[in-house]
């Protein structure tokens, strides 16, 4: 008797949106593409859908401009105890301030409104694929080396030239990612891929003010790198070992 094979459980995605018209617009669309979708319209129902023992989704779609708890606490609140969700903030604050905050505070992706429904879609399957990678062992073993200096991958602790510091989800996966490629030049686009999850030119900057915050961490001078090196014109080239 041939085996029957189940079906793959489907992605779900939890839409935190307090305009209604535009979250029953976004769950239909996004049901169009095979996702599985519900909705929600504060941070604070945010927060209990979230909660401990709640089935978690996917990943959040998460506006900023909710009434109480805002996006930026929601997504505060959620890093800090420890809740690695993906996700998507999905707002009208479209200033470059803005978007360098919330990566900051751990989501994954910026999109801004008003914005076409497919960018979404990919800039959530490229979540989705960066967030697979992660959860993948890491092919340098839980520890990197930089020169004297290490990260310990699964606590996201690190010993740097300035002592002990808690790094953030997306420095420890961009340093896992470059200990990973260690000599090899990496372009930005296979950067933004990995790490962020997608290739968008928007996000140009936020890589090389990631790169700029690791330097300060672990190199002895910032400005003459020994590990983290520029490549003109393509990207960034790691080397564990510094360079003399």
């Amino acid at each position: 008797m041939a085996s029957i094979e189940s079906a793959p459980d489907p992605i779900r995605l939890l839409i935190v949106e307090d305009d209604e018209h535009l979250a029953d617009g976004l769950c239909r669309n996004l049901e169009l593409e095979e996702f599985e979708t519900a909705s929600v319209g504060s941070g604070e129902a945010a927060l209990a859908a979230l909660g401990a023992g709640s089935p978690q989704p996917d990943l959040l779609v998460l506006d900023i401009m909710l009434p109480g708890i805002d996006g930026l606490e929601v997504c505060r609140r959620l890093r800090a105890g420890r809740n690695h969700i993906p996700i998507l903030f999905l707002t009208a604050r479209g200033s470059d301030a803005d978007r360098v905050l919330g990566l900051r505070l751990g989501a994954d992706d910026y999109l801004t409104k008003p914005f076409v429904i497919e960018e979404l879609v990919l800039r959530v399957r490229g979540i989705l694929r960066r967030s697979a990678w992660a959860q993948t062992p890491p092919h340098t073993g839980p520890v990197v080396a930089i020169g004297e200096c290490r990260v310990d991958l699964s606590t996201m602790r690190a010993t740097t030239r300035h002592g002990e510091v808690s790094l953030t989800e997306r420095e420890v996966m961009l340093v896992r990612f470059f200990a990973e490629s260690d000599g090899r030049v990496l372009t930005r686009g296979e950067l933004l891929e990995t790490v962020w999850g997608y290739t968008f030119d928007t996000a140009t900057r936020t890589l090389d003010t990631f790169v700029h915050r690791l330097r300060k961490h672990f190199e002895g001078d910032p400005k003459h790198p020994r590990h983290f090196h520029t490549v003109r014109g393509v990207g960034y080239r790691f080397t564990g070992e510094a360079e003399e």
